[in-house]
């Protein structure tokens, strides 16, 4: 028995933000006051650090629920299934539908009930679900979606992740910069082939770093209360590639498969330089050198759309959308993440 991806689909928004749509905005550090320098420099090196020149932002009259299931029918129709036979609908975000310019979060009734009810499946033993589990949720999903099919509880799972980060970011922050929007899904069901799911790895560390990423006020002092997504970057990168690497290495040892096995590493579009380290820090465990084109990157038109770059990263590469990428049926490969929690997490897949 294989536990394997037999069908991937993406949303990715049609409305295209280039860096310099944030020349106009009032960027403020913590304490609210100016930066030294204007935001044409900001901009650079902003783009310096993460990679990014444009990112993606939902359409107006599109929620995360709606981009989901965007995401969600073209996953069914690549795979052939019968969505009828779905045993689990697994929705990974953390905020839950956003509207435009109200960053008050609604998840009454759950985002993957809503994308249930938008596939009109009928049958009530389709048990639908959220996860928040930040931006490693759609992995922790496939994990759970796993877990489901190796004890017999279910042969065939959706698992999502959709995030419309754009709809709750301080125009105030630099940090706004970095966030986006974008859906990716996966059916998830056992098969006859060989391969599949071989590892998996997962872990939270609640102390001091439970609060690296976390909801706050405005940079602007005279905005009212409400709150906005914020994090301490340089926390965060240290973090990352602290743990992470390690992370991975115990999950592909796990696995059985060798360094030099290794085809691809799918990581969470978080910021360029940060995936790079991590990677470069992975196979310095092994005293090895990064090969090249081992880490497809999305980050640089697509931004960071949380829980939806690892399946949507892996959609496009599948389906020969990255230039001087591509999968192979028996080619393994890692996914990978971290995000607020602080989590991390990785598993280690055979095409």
């Amino acid at each position: 028995m294989a536990i394997e991806i037999t069908g991937t689909g993406s949303y990715i928004p049609s409305l295209v933000v280039p860096n310099d749509n944030f020349e106009g905005h009032n960027f403020l550090n913590s304490d609210g006051s100016p930066f030294a320098h204007d935001n044409a420099v900001i901009i650079q090196k902003f783009k310096g650090i993460t990679g990014i020149k444009e990112r993606r932002y939902a359409e107006n009259n599109l929620n995360a629920s709606d981009i989901g299931f965007l995401a969600a029918e073209k996953a069914i129709t690549n795979s052939g299934i019968d969505k009828e036979t779905l045993d689990y609908i697994i929705f990974a975000h953390n905020f839950g539908d956003v509207s435009p310019n109200n960053v008050q979060s609604d998840m009454l009734p759950s985002l993957a009930t809503r994308v249930k009810q938008h596939l009109r499946i009928k049958n009530p033993s389709c048990v639908a679900y959220d996860l928040i589990f930040g931006c490693p949720g759609w992995i922790q999903g496939v994990i759970q979606a796993n877990a489901f099919i190796k004890s017999g509880i279910a042969k065939k799972c959706l698992v999502i992740g959709a995030e419309t980060l754009s709809r709750i970011i301080d125009p105030h922050d630099r940090d706004s910069m970095i966030y986006s929007d974008g859906a990716g899904a996966t059916i998830i069901e056992k098969t006859e082939e060989s391969g599949g799911i071989l590892a998996h790895a997962s872990a939270s560390y609640t102390q001091k770093e439970a609060y690296f990423l976390f909801f706050g006020e405005s940079y602007n002092k005279l905005k009212d209360d409400t709150k906005y997504i914020k994090m301490f970057g340089r926390k965060i990168y240290e973090f990352a590639v602290t743990h992470v690497p390690q992370a991975m290495k115990d999950c592909l040892d796990e696995s059985g498969v060798a360094i030099d096995d290794l085809n691809k590493i799918f990581i969470h579009q978080a910021n360029e330089k940060m995936d790079e380290a991590i990677i470069k820090r992975f196979y310095g465990l092994y005293n090895r050198e990064v090969p090249e084109n081992i880490m497809p990157m999305s980050i640089g038109k697509l931004g960071n759309s949380s829980v939806a770059t690892v399946p949507t990263l892996y959609d496009l590469v599948r389906n020969g959308k990255i230039e001087n990428q591509e999968v192979q049926k028996g080619d393994v490969v890692i996914f990978a993440s971290v995000g607020a929690g602080m989590n991390i997490n990785a598993v280690v897949y055979r095409i």
